[in-house]
């Protein structure tokens, strides 16, 4: 039977298990990347693992979330990722160097291969052929240490590509008409293989544009084959022999597929909040636009802002319109910079950010209040930009610069002739800002300033887990509502006890303190717990205050994974109308929580002020209830360490 680009992948990796759907598997992992908001918490974890140096074939360590130095706490971090990096065998891409998706995509990344990434875009590099896949930081953790990473074998979902892009409709509107037919919940437990003669038609960053926002769809990841497109991108940036064809088997099976004809597509836009509120720019003219942000990890690359450039050249931004332009990496703004570009962007009035990921995760450049902002970004959760009554609208760099010209939502194709923006046959490459390991790591004194505070540990799970209720939240809940981003918040990712203030802080600002004062409890969620980032501190600052276990109707991937790797219980309603008859202050009790009922798959929890019980189930691998059992994948680790010693 022939063989789709997953399995392929999946079959020269696969450590353990059978590659059947649903079941789980273990894969070695080929690369790694973190960024400095996930990555600390990431290198003190394989610093507690005691392995002296990182058994990859390459792992890079990025800054370019924390690069808004207001105290020294982002200053300190910096210091501490470089020295760790130094230490332990890692690339380190120092401040500037650019966002760590856009540059992993330009330097590093090679067909074929598995990457595992401390942040849910990692997947951006499944438009250069990778299986890559965003985790927690220590599933990160212990791939660098050699360990396998764990999943359930995904559906594989064909995307069938026909036709070409028509005039002024770019990569952005291919996946949000994803995201409008299967909302963020339409790719959970899934892979998403793009395949079909209109892929041919679609470069590298388009490709990386796709499978980047394919972490919105809730996805394992996202995929393109290894073509001539593909070898023609790594020969631009002087990496050809990274080059392997790789494509799916003309027989290979997949266990869904979707058509989309490219040349029926028009611009588009998500609406606030959530990507998949999905509408025709032509649809939105009458909205007021105060704000326009062109980067992030889905459009910073040399095509979006070269376009962005052709389409402000000689005009100026509308009076009552902030622009701000964020190239994606130090290679990009070079080039802008060389061709006159970045001039042209200069005189339109438009701002010059650094390339980071900046106002994408709030660092900086919050809209006013009450505003609306189009942003190029991936995520337009309520008050994710720093303000939280702002309107954000996605759209792709064409919208975004013609709408920063009149002070509305525009659709491009009103500004006249189009001319398609033409890859470069050779980029610029200048890869002093990539500091390799050091040769001497012996020599090497990890610098740890007083924002670098101890890992917090949890003990083994214990067999009756009992509280009260000290949330009860609704459907689609993000990482960003759990766990809060932001100039304020972020900086403050290695000291745990500090951040842990901040948890639901959106939802309920008292959430922390009840919390503290109950001795911890238990939450209660709707459908899609922990949608969007993979920060893991959504599950290590509430396993800090004592949260023992999250019931919900279901759960996002990494979420998931997560609260199992800091001993907090995923549970799930067998009966989704019980969601209902529990309140917030409800005082709970889960007995019996032991090795055998965890591997018969069900529990109940009983409500002792309504008398009421319920039934519970979970979908924990039998790995996952022995991390369970030891209180998280750090002590599960320890253990088999030394039951192999």
């Amino acid at each position: 039977m022939g063989k789709n680009i997953v399995q392929k992948i999946v079959e020269s990796h696969l450590g353990s298990g059978v590659p059947e759907k649903g079941k789980e598997i273990a894969i070695t992992i080929d690369q790694t990347l973190t960024q400095d908001a996930t990555g600390t918490m990431a290198y003190l974890q394989f610093e507690a693992l005691g392995i002296p140096t990182v058994k990859t074939k390459l792992s890079v360590s990025y800054v370019d979330h924390n690069t808004l130095q207001a105290s020294f706490e982002n200053a300190d971090d910096h210091l501490f990722l470089q020295s760790a990096a130094a230490k332990y065998g890692i690339y380190f891409s120092r401040p500037g160097n650019g966002i760590c998706h856009q540059v992993h995509l330009e330097r590093f990344g090679v067909p074929g291969q598995t990457l595992l990434g401390s942040d849910s875009h990692t997947p951006t590099a499944g438009g250069l052929g990778m299986m890559a896949m965003g985790a927690g930081g220590l599933d990160v953790a212990v791939a660098m240490g050699g360990g396998p990473f764990y999943l359930s074998m995904p559906e594989g979902v064909k995307i069938h590509l026909t036709g070409s892009l028509p005039p002024w409709v770019g990569a952005k509107d291919v996946i949000l008409e994803v995201l409008r037919r299967l909302s963020v919940k339409g790719g959970v437990g899934k892979v998403f293989e793009y395949g079909g003669e209109g892929t041919a038609s679609l470069t590298v960053p388009e490709r990386a544009t796709i499978t980047n926002m394919g972490a919105e769809l809730g996805a394992t990841t996202s995929i393109f084959p290894s073509d001539d497109v593909t070898k023609l991108f790594l020969e631009a940036q002087g990496r050809v022999q990274d080059w392997v064809e790789l494509k799916a088997d003309d027989e290979a099976k997949y266990d869904g597929e979707i058509s989309i004809d490219l040349s029926s597509l028009e611009p588009l836009a998500a609406c606030p909040h959530s990507p998949d509120a999905v509408k025709p720019i032509r649809e939105l003219s009458e909205v007021k636009a105060n704000q326009v942000a062109i980067g992030s990890c889905t459009n910073s690359s040399y095509t979006d802002l070269i376009q962005a450039a052709r389409i402000l050249k000689g005009k100026v931004v509308h009076p009552e319109v902030s622009l701000v332009i964020a190239p994606g990496s130090r290679q990009v703004y070079q080039m802008l910079a060389e061709e006159g570009a970045l001039a042209d962007l200069l005189a339109s009035g438009a701002r010059i950010l650094e390339s980071a990921c900046g106002p994408c995760i709030g660092m900086g450049q919050a809209p006013p209040s009450g505003s609306v902002s189009v942003r190029t970004f991936n995520r337009n959760f309520k008050g994710r930009s720093g303000t939280a009554d702002a309107d954000i609208y996605l759209t792709g760099p064409e919208t975004a610069a013609a709408s920063a010209l009149t002070g509305r939502i525009t659709d491009p194709r009103t500004l006249g002739e189009f001319r398609r923006i033409e890859m470069p046959t050779k980029f610029i490459i200048d890869d002093r800002m990539i500091i390799p390991p050091s040769e001497n790591p012996e020599e090497i004194e990890i610098i740890r300033g007083p924002n670098i505070q101890q890992l917090p540990l949890k003990g083994p799970m214990e067999s009756t887990l009992t509280g009260e209720v000290l949330l009860k939240t609704g459907d689609n809940i993000t990482t960003d509502d759990i766990m809060p981003a932001g100039a304020k918040i972020l900086p403050l990712r290695s000291n745990i006890p500090a951040i842990a203030e901040y948890v639901f802080n959106g939802l309920d600002p008292f959430f922390s303190r009840r919390a503290r004062e109950k001795n911890g409890g238990l939450i209660i969620g709707g459908e899609n717990y922990g949608q969007g980032s993979s920060r893991e501190h959504a599950a290590l600052a509430p396993m800090y205050l004592g949260v023992k276990a999250v019931i919900s109707k279901s759960f996002a991937r990494i979420h998931h994974t997560n609260l199992v790797n800091f001993g907090i219980l995923p549970l799930i309603f067998q009966d989704s109308d019980d969601y209902e008859k529990i309140q917030q202050g409800d005082r709970l009790i889960i007995e019996n929580i032991n090795r055998e009922m965890l591997h018969q798959g069900q529990l109940e929890v009983r409500n002792l002020d309504n008398k009421q019980i319920y039934s519970l189930k979970h979908n924990l691998s039998q790995r996952f209830v022995e991390i369970i059992l030891a209180g998280g994948l750090l002590n599960y680790t320890r253990n088999q360490t030394k039951k192999n010693e």
